[in-house]
Parts: C-alpha cells; structure tokens; sequence
C-alpha cells in the first residue's frame, strides 16, 4: 500500500521561464478550497508532525527542497520534493512530518477543505489509538 502518491504537473516549457499547473478535480484529486505555504523553515525545525482525519493534501516544493516522511502506524515512506512540477498527493488518515528543508525552500500546499482544528490529529500516540479505533 502506498502512503504518498507523486503526481507530475504539467510543465509548459517557455524561454521567459517555465509554468506549472494544477487545476482541481483534473491534476489534482480533489476540489481545493485552501491554500497555504510554509517558508523561512530554519535549519534543523520541522513541520507537519500530524495527520488528518478527512483532509486531502497536495505538497509542491515551489522553491528549494525538504523530506516528506509518511506514516501509517505500520510502514513509513520518505518523499523528496526538489521540482515543482511535481506534487505529492496525501490522503486522509496519514501521518505527515516535514524536514530537511534547503535555504529559500517554499512548501505549497492545496487542500481539500478550509482549516478545522477538530481534523487534526496532533499528537502520534492519539494517532496510533484512532488507527486502532478504525478497524
């Protein structure tokens, strides 16, 4: 089973510089209602460090690079993002930790809903106890 699913966006190749797009429902597998981006990271932090009960994510390194680490409870898989033409899909219900970030990276994320703090799960024993609570 995989955790995290890369998905190449289409790059238009132009000679005043290049251009990426990720239209809803078409590139990306879900209907976007927020955006946000995550940058100036400082050397060592990391971000995420949580999953989501019902949230859809796509993960675009727009500048720079980072390390995806995937979760769920039983398997991990590590992502680099260093291209932003590519986008890693992530599916409710996986525990997402971000690290490694370059100088200058700038993480952009689409997601499949507004911000709903009772979505989260913050902290990963709680995490592994939901796991448990949907078999």
């Amino acid at each position: 089973m995989e955790l995290g699913k890369i998905i190449n966006l289409q790059k238009i190749h132009d000679p005043r510089g290049n251009l990426t797009v990720a239209e809803q429902l078409k590139d990306v597998p879900f209907s976007i209602k927020r955006a946000y981006w995550v940058y100036d990271v400082p050397a060592g932090e990391s971000r995420g460090g949580h999953a989501h009960k019902t949230l859809s994510q796509l993960l675009i390194a727009t500048s720079g690079s980072f390390t995806v680490t995937l979760d769920n409870g039983k398997l991990k898989e590590r992502f680099l993002l260093n291209h932003p033409w590519q986008a890693l899909f992530i599916r409710p219900g996986i525990w997402r930790t971000l690290d490694d970030f370059s100088s200058g990276a700038v993480c952009l994320c689409l997601a499949s809903d507004i911000y709903k703090e009772e979505d989260y799960i913050r902290e990963y024993p709680s995490y592994l106890e939901y796991l448990k609570c949907l078999k």
